[in-house]
């Protein structure tokens, strides 16, 4: 029988712990919005939590792609694998399997055509293959069903459904940009450091979180260490990878 390294408890502890804030915040910000908001009332109140919740579900979604590369419960796939398909449902119904197979194809083809995460041309054209890549009828009639029983359960509060849609898509445009399209995107005057075709944004730290987890300003160093999880992405800049 092996024991786990400290570090690796450590981390396991930190990322389980960071992973139950954000999903406890998550949902906590959805049922007051959805259930309990007077929008026309509050309208600053209203954006505010619409911009929260956004965040949030970009931190849903990060909390998955660590589970991918068992970051969130180090040397336990099966938690990792059940907290990614949690994190996928809450965020937009997203299949667990589909994903980790097509994120593990981006790693091994990073800004090449195999990788289906690249594109090419501008941010528009590039989000919208990026949309058909993962996006497909299984998600579509998830979506569609749970969007309708939502609105069902509801009754006349049924257009605040949109604090759940909304912010997903809202999120899947934050991360594509930050975590995608900004560290991929080739440019003529400058060459790619290594095969990982990534790089990383000299934004400070706190930028850095708030715009994608640290997956915009660290995305070369998690390409070159995707055991990181993300929030300590940072410290592989400067002091290396432990």
């Amino acid at each position: 029988m092996t024991t786990a390294h400290p570090t690796q408890r450590t981390d396991a502890r930190t990322s389980l712990t960071l992973a139950a804030i954000v999903i406890a915040a998550w949902a906590a910000l959805h049922v007051a919005a959805v259930w309990h908001l007077d929008a026309l009332a509050h309208p600053l109140l209203a954006l505010a939590a619409l911009a929260g919740l956004t965040w949030l579900s970009t931190g849903l979604f990060i909390i998955a792609h660590d589970a991918m590369h068992g970051a969130v419960a180090p040397g336990r796939p099966r938690l990792n694998a059940a907290i990614g398909q949690l994190v996928l449902w809450l965020f937009a119904g997203f299949s667990w399997r589909k994903l980790i197979v097509k994120h593990m194809a981006h790693h091994r083809h990073a800004g090449t055509d195999d990788d289906p995460d690249f594109g090419h041309g501008g941010p528009v054209g590039w989000y919208l293959k990026f949309v058909r890549t993962y996006f497909g009828l299984r998600e579509a009639l998830f979506l569609g069903g749970a969007t309708l029983l939502y609105a069902v359960v509801l009754g006349e509060r049924w257009p605040y459904v949109a604090y759940w849609s909304v912010p997903s898509i809202l999120a899947s445009m934050q991360l594509f940009y930050f975590g995608t399209y900004l560290p991929h995107m080739p440019r003529e005057a400058e060459t790619f450091p290594d095969r990982h075709r990534a790089r990383s944004s000299r934004m400070s730290d706190p930028i850095s979180f708030l715009s994608c987890f640290h997956f915009g300003g660290y995305h070369h160093e998690h390409h070159l260490y995707p055991h990181v999880p993300w929030w300590r992405l940072p410290r592989t800049r400067k002091r290396g990878a432990e």
